[in-house]
């Protein structure tokens, strides 16, 4: 199993990006997927989830920010964010809920990451 962030980049503040991630492998469904965030000293937070049916949602931080879809057929995951804040600066992970072949339940797997840098 694959879980591939896009890469991610610096921004001014009150500018745009959109992450995507892309899952691969012998999968045989996926469930939740989310966006986590790490910034240097603090935890990994959540930042927004969507389900396969698509109900969303999302930190306090990220609502009326930030978007969160998906796109099943690709296996694909995306995170738009607009007026972003330089508070918004940190590595952001994909996070995936997934059923494979050949196991018994669900497990989580993890992106590699990708630094979203918000210059003030």
């Amino acid at each position: 199993v694959h879980v591939a962030d896009s890469v991610g980049g610096l921004v001014q503040a009150g500018g745009s990006l959109r992450l995507s991630c892309v899952v691969s492998g012998c999968i045989l469904s996926i469930n939740v997927m989310r966006w986590y965030r790490q910034a240097p000293g603090r935890q990994r937070e959540l930042v927004a989830a969507i389900t396969s049916v698509g109900t969303t949602n999302y930190a306090d931080s990220a609502k009326g920010r930030f978007t969160i879809s998906r796109d099943n057929a690709k296996n694909t995951v995306y995170l738009l964010m607009n007026s972003l804040k330089p508070e918004d600066t940190a590595v952001y992970y994909c996070n995936a809920n997934l059923w494979l072949v050949g196991t018994t339940g669900w497990f989580d797997y993890w992106g590699q990451g990708t630094q979203v840098t918000v210059s003030s």
